[in-house]
């Protein structure tokens, strides 16, 4: 796995970029990844995020968390359109966290930042790899794969 970390300015300090790797990992682990794989995340403010959002998705609101994946379904067989070949690294997209965001609904829901901000880079990722929350079997599925990386990165 290829993993490039950026963690702006103003919260370098407050997260453990190992931390952040291991979340990462697991959650391509849960998925079944075999592959080589490359992926970025970024953990920024709400301006970042906002613009992101408005720019790529239309949308002029922050949001706690974005992905934008370079293959629409990485599940499903949409995926096995593009062939790589053997050996060569498949860049799954960027996954980009508002810590502020972040910090704000750790508040509301009485836990820490960090559980917080586990759950969203987990979220992120599973983004990346095609799972999505637009339906209720769809949700129940990367919900119960979500905490069943939590818990083994909490564990």
């Amino acid at each position: 796995m290829r993993l490039v970390i950026r963690i702006d300015r103003d919260f370098q300090g407050r997260i453990d970029k190992r931390w952040l790797r291991r979340l990462v990992k697991e959650s391509l682990g849960a998925h079944g990844v075999e592959a080589q794989v490359e992926l970025s995340l970024l953990i920024t403010d709400d301006a970042t995020v906002r613009e992101l959002n408005r720019t790529y998705r239309g949308k002029d609101e922050t949001t706690d968390v974005l992905s934008f994946a370079l293959e629409a379904d990485r599940r499903g067989d949409a995926a096995a359109g593009f062939v790589m070949p053997p050996g060569e690294i498949v860049h799954l997209g960027e996954v980009i966290v508002s810590y502020p965001k972040a910090a704000e609904q750790a508040a509301e829901r009485n836990h820490a930042v960090e559980d917080e901000l586990a759950l969203l880079v987990v979220h992120g990722v599973l983004h990346l790899l095609g799972y999505d929350h637009d339906k209720p079997a769809r949700e129940r599925e990367m919900r119960s794969l979500e905490q069943r990386v939590l818990s083994a990165v909490q564990g």
